[in-house]
């Protein structure tokens, strides 16, 4: 093939490629960035044809590429997406199996007011507790009390509260207070909760939990912080509680999901199912919280900050260790480049100022890019965002039929119940789940028609 010829092949080629590109909605203007990131991972190989690389040749890059701390989030997934297209054409056997969802969730870090890394500085500026909230319609009435949020910060961290509970504490109290024309909590008090409370019933017909969850944080605001007990509140109208149960798989169905994941996110979503565990608690997992000796999992800071013992399950200890294996060699080759740092609770690394390197504070579940905290400055390996894994778990479930509401949390009512159809005690489950009160636990005795309930329909009978 001369010169010319060669030309002309390579202009088909891409042209085919910016067709792709455009066949999947993606804008004109950014075809020529996916190619000229298609065209710098083809450098990166000379000499080497597209067909000769391997799953390993492209995870490499990636990790190089997530090194990278000048390639911003938007761009790593451009960079995943330019690679899968080129393959979409060459059509290696490895490429339909590659994780490439992987990869492209990798783009997403934890941002500073991720629950995870939240709570390492306390933030002091109006815009970065807008942020916290989550709604930035509340920044003007975070700058006009600044000292008050402050303070209801610190008051919530004192008292080793979840981070979530801290945003949806302080975002009820920018409610109350936005309801009275922005008015100081201070200047309230009992009447203009109730009203407050009232007008969610009343007028937002919001549910019942919504109220109660509301009630908390004000009582909470005025007994622990402003330090003026509300006391008896007097008469409002409640919202009406209604009785849901939880969605639950059966094995079958939960056996078709996993058979629609691949990869780590098979893995992710079966120790999920088989521990019982809540999503963050696995993908908050560190090497040292595996036990293979014992087939334990510990659950370290779960749901109102207590510690509990899952189980291993077997079935998964092969796989977690070869996945434990690539993740050491990944950590490795960080620590060799200069980073190979991870995010310690709590202080733990002003205590321990080398333990945020070390292999047994790692993340099992680690994103494939590395990224910069946006308040140390520090570079890092966070743990897989977890909008990864209920992306994937909702696909799966829609490819595989299901026609029921299902994420995340549904695996864990899926275990609980099917540990009770099997004859285990209730308190053992409760303990399993890391419930406060039994009575939570006993919703999955409804939801298997047990206590009085479990009758035979008469058109089933003889």
């Amino acid at each position: 093939m001369d010169d010319d010829q060669r030309a002309a092949c390579e202009r088909r080629f891409w042209a085919r490629y910016a067709n792709i590109i455009i066949g999947q909605g993606i804008k004109p203007s950014l075809v020529r960035w996916h190619v000229l990131r298609a065209k710098s991972f083809i450098k990166t190989f000379p000499g080497r044809r597209l067909a000769d690389l391997g799953p390993d040749d492209v995870a490499a890059y990636l990790t190089q590429a997530g090194r990278q701390q000048t390639v911003e989030p938007w761009q790593f997934r451009q960079i995943v997406d330019a690679i899968q297209i080129l393959y979409s054409i060459v059509r290696t056997e490895w490429a339909t199996s590659f994780d490439w969802d992987y990869w492209r969730d990798s783009a997403q870090a934890l941002g500073a007011q991720h629950a995870t890394t939240a709570r390492e500085v306390t933030p002091v500026t109006p815009g970065e507790f807008a942020e916290r909230l989550g709604d930035t319609r509340f920044a003007p009435l975070i700058r006009a009390h600044l000292e008050l949020f402050a303070t209801v910060a610190a008051v919530i961290r004192t008292r080793n509260l979840a981070f979530r509970t801290e945003q949806t504490y302080m975002n009820w109290m920018c409610r109350f207070m936005i309801h009275h024309g922005g008015r100081s909590p201070a200047e309230l008090g009992g009447p203009e909760v109730a009203e407050f409370l009232q007008h969610l019933a009343v007028r937002r017909n919001v549910a019942a939990s919504t109220q109660n969850q509301a009630l908390n944080a004000l009582v909470f605001l005025y007994d622990q912080v402003l330090q003026r007990p509300l006391g008896d509140i007097g008469a409002f109208v409640r919202a009406k509680r209604s009785r849901r149960i939880p969605t639950v798989l059966t094995r079958a169905e939960v056996g078709r999901i996993l058979a629609e994941l691949h990869g780590l996110q098979e893995l992710i979503v079966s120790l999920l199912y088989g521990t019982g565990m809540r999503l963050m608690e696995g993908l908050r997992l560190r090497v040292q919280d595996i036990d293979f000796g014992r087939n334990l999992i510990v659950v370290r800071h779960g749901k109102g900050d207590k510690d509990r013992v899952a189980p291993l399950p077997a079935t998964l200890v092969a796989g977690i260790k070869g996945h434990l294996a690539e993740v050491r060699a990944l950590h490795e080759r960080d620590v060799a480049e200069g980073f190979g740092e991870v995010f310690l609770p709590h202080a733990l690394a002003t205590k321990y100022p080398n333990a945020a390197r070390e292999w047994r504070w790692q993340f099992v579940f680690p994103s494939g890019r590395l990224s910069v905290d946006p308040r140390s400055g520090k570079t890092r390996r966070h743990h897989l965002h977890e909008s990864a894994v209920q992306k994937a778990v909702k696909s799966a479930a829609r490819r595989a039929g299901i026609a029921k509401k299902v994420g995340c949390h549904t695996l864990r009512h899926s275990f609980a119940t099917h540990l009770l159809e099997r004859g285990q005690d209730i308190r053992t489950v409760q303990e399993l789940l890391g419930h406060a009160d039994v009575s939570t636990t006993m919703i999955y005795t409804h939801v298997l028609n047990r206590g009085g309930m479990g009758v035979l329909s008469p058109l089933d009978a003889d």
